[in-house]
């Protein structure tokens, strides 16, 4: 056991630390790719880890530099790149597929959120210029008409 797991305090990993955080950056561009937006982030920031994943980048480093660098490539398309937290840097033996044998947990959170970005997309599109929104994949297919509260009652005592 190390000293400071013995001590109490929270064990460091792959350069974790205090002042330093950990973000996905998630993708959904005809334009850019991960591997497009992992050499422009190693040219931005060479001080952040950075790794290249299917949806995105997973970055890693000191909180200043990994918000310097989430601004940078925002710009690169800003209505179709997103980021949020990530408890873990990239590699971390707690989270990391190649220690668990399969897919990550949340893996297929972010599957399914990569499948909802592309209508957020198109609202912030839509927000910036009209004529260039892609209004008709935002909007949800409607296959039958909305369950009316009789229907509703009527399933229900069916049941």
């Amino acid at each position: 056991m190390s000293e400071a797991a013995a001590a109490g305090s929270a064990p460091t990993h792959a350069g974790v630390g205090p002042g330093t955080v950990a973000k996905y950056v998630f993708v959904d561009s005809p334009e850019l790719t991960a591997a497009d937006l992992a050499l422009r982030a190693y040219e931005i920031a060479p001080a952040v880890q950075i790794k290249e994943t299917c949806f995105g980048l997973v970055i890693a480093g000191a909180e200043a530099e990994v918000d310097r660098l989430v601004a940078e490539i925002r710009k690169f398309d800003p209505d179709r790149i997103f980021v949020k937290d990530r408890g873990f840097p990239p590699g971390d033996e707690r989270r990391c597929r190649a220690n668990l044998g399969g897919a990550r947990p949340g893996f297929y959170g972010h599957e399914n959120e990569m499948r909802l970005v592309r209508y957020v997309s198109s609202g912030l599109r839509a927000l910036r210029d009209p004529k260039k929104a892609d209004l008709l994949r935002a909007k949800p297919k409607r296959e039958e008409e909305p369950l009316s509260p009789e229907r509703l009652s009527a399933i229900i005592e069916e049941s």
